[in-house]
């Protein structure tokens, strides 16, 4: 039996933010007695793990990006509304958004994250991020707008500011933009930019803590290491930013060192997404939601959150509240389904537990790191395994299919196809 939206007098829940966590909820709602409303400001599902080949030239938007009406469009009792959410009236169940106020008997909250620069507005003001498709088409034009100063300057001192690109963050995102960097200075330059010494084009990778990849273990962090260092690039640990002026292009590092860049791409940590509304007493570590073992937030009775915005202490092996990553988003998003379903019919629902898939890194060409189910991969078995898991991810088939051919042909003819200027980048911050 079909549920169809128009004629349903079940209960409404809305969903804010069709990102992982939203469309494994979605995709579990649909054609279930619940009407859904799914209230995004894009129109498209972003597959973030691949933004930084947008950004590198790699991929096209398209590439990653995939239609959210196109997703619900064979599901009968889910909507879309593009929209800007305002905020939240848990009094009366409404959600004040920029198109209008929506009333809910339940609301799950599946923002995400957001860039965190730990306060320091001037690196805010100035640095490249890496969160959404418009900041990896600033990224990208910004990157080729350089290469064309730095031919028209070659006779000033300003070259070297130019070419100098500085990733601040040794996560994956970090770790896999340095490298694609790495890959343009060696493959791209030469062939495009004839005119250019492509050994003035530096890319320094600078993080915190004490090794890149935390969140891997020791041999996957220094295996990664090794591979980007083979790549030319400058990895600093146990380094932090402390000042940079954008006027000057002077980025001051922690050990006292200056570097000279345009380009400075902060990817040193994330934060939550929280929404105005919702009682500060209920914002916890990492500006996320608390909520419960089904993923209710504390003391609301019918609000949810899942993903990256919310923090759980419930599960015993992530005292400290699960990673932000793409597969816990996920795996919230289709429990809550099953548990929304049991709540609306007086069922126990069932307590959320992470199961760690693993994690992985690309550093460029044939070189990546992986883990999984405790096995350590290295090199280019795990590259294509890494290729593999992040082709299946990917939403639609013609999302596969471009994917492939463009990997395919960076990997026949070494080169990174998509280098237009579509949209000249000016920071107007």
């Amino acid at each position: 039996m079909k549920h169809h939206y128009k004629n349903m007098q079940a209960p409404h829940l809305i969903i804010i933010g069709g990102g992982f966590a939203g469309l494994e909820l979605i995709k579990k709602l649909n054609n279930k007695p619940i009407k859904v409303t799914v209230l995004d400001k894009n129109n498209y599902f972003n597959f973030q793990p691949l933004m930084y080949q947008v950004a590198s030239g790699g991929l096209g938007p398209d590439a990653i990006a995939y239609p959210l009406r196109k997703i619900i469009g064979n599901m009968p009792n889910v909507a879309f509304r593009m929209a800007e959410v305002k905020e939240i009236n848990t009094a009366q169940n409404e959600v004040i958004t920029n198109i209008g106020n929506f009333n809910y008997d339940y609301l799950c909250i599946a923002t995400g994250a957001q860039t965190n620069f730990f306060g320091n507005t001037e690196l805010e003001k100035h640095c490249m991020q890496l969160k959404s498709i418009p900041d990896a088409l600033d990224l990208r034009s910004d990157i080729l707008q350089e290469f064309e100063k730095a031919l028209s300057e070659s006779k000033t001192g300003d070259i070297e500011r130019y070419l100098n690109f500085v990733i601040v963050g040794g996560g994956p995102t970090g770790v896999e933009t340095a490298g694609s960097l790495a890959e343009i200075k060696k493959n791209v330059i030469p062939a495009d930019y004839k005119e250019l010494d492509a050994n003035k084009m530096q890319v320094h990778l600078i993080e915190a803590a004490p090794r890149i990849l935390a969140a891997m273990s020791e041999i996957s962090s220094k295996k990664a290491q090794q591979f980007l260092e083979e790549l030319g690039v400058h990895v600093q640990t146990n380094t932090a930013v402390q000042t940079y002026n954008a006027e000057t292009g002077n980025l001051t590092l922690s050990n006292g060192q200056i570097l000279k860049t345009d380009t400075v791409i902060w990817s040193a940590g994330v934060k939550g997404k929280t929404l105005p509304g919702i009682p500060a007493d209920l914002v916890v570590r990492g500006n996320r939601y608390k909520v419960d073992e089904f993923n209710k937030i504390e003391t609301l009775n019918n609000v949810f959150a899942i993903g990256d915005i919310a923090y759980m202490t419930t599960d015993e092996a992530f005292p400290n509240g699960h990673p932000m990553v793409g597969t816990v988003a996920q795996q919230q998003g289709k429990l809550l389904g099953n548990n929304l379903l049991k709540i609306i019919t007086n069922q126990q629902p069932k307590p959320y537990k992470y199961f760690n898939l693993g994690s992985m890194a690309t550093i460029g060409r044939h070189k990546a790191v992986f883990e999984i189910f405790g096995i350590k991969m290295q090199g280019y078995i795990a590259w294509l395994g890494w290729m593999f898991i992040h082709l299946m991810l990917l939403v639609g088939f013609r999302n596969r299919l471009v994917v492939f051919f463009n990997w395919m042909w960076n990997y026949v003819s070494y080169q990174r196809a998509i280098r237009i200027i579509t949209r000249p980048f000016v920071n107007t911050k």
